[in-house]
């Protein structure tokens, strides 16, 4: 007698816990997605129309359903009543904006990998001209450890 209860299950039968799940890439593109802002008896704040303009040319928009677009736009009232000083919103602002991928830990938990553009390719802005520094600024910021 070979022990207790019902026999093991064959290999290929078997559920595996540590199974990894493959990562969704999406590569940057200059297409507009989603809606525009919806008029309003009170006018968006320019930041919130940045912002949701930021969130329609994101990769991640390529992804998102009607739905998420439904939600996103509750999240953009709640961004505005944010910019305008009500910064008690801050900490549900931030839980809302993770669920779309808005940092890079945010897309790893959410198995969602974004390509880099190519050099001067769609979605890449122009990197804006860095003013000249003064060597004397240079030498007050960057000192010599010894």
């Amino acid at each position: 007698m070979a022990g207790r209860g019902a026999p093991p299950k064959p290999d290929d039968e078997r559920a595996r816990r540590n199974a990894t799940v493959p990562m969704t890439a999406v590569e940057p593109d200059a297409e507009l997605r989603g809606p525009e802002l919806p008029e309003t008896a009170a006018d968006w704040p320019a930041r919130t129309r940045q912002w949701w303009d930021t969130w329609r040319k994101s990769p991640q928009a390529q992804t998102f359903t009607d739905t998420d677009w439904d939600f996103l736009l509750d999240t953009a009232m709640i961004h505005a009543a944010f910019v305008t000083g009500a910064v008690s919103l801050a900490g549900e602002l931030r839980l809302r904006v993770s669920k779309f991928g808005a940092t890079p830990e945010d897309r790893m938990r959410l198995r969602l990998s974004v390509k880099p553009a190519a050099a001067g390719g769609p979605g890449v802005a122009p990197a804006a001209p860095r003013a000249a520094e003064s060597p004397d600024r240079r030498e007050r910021l960057l000192k010599a450890v010894q």
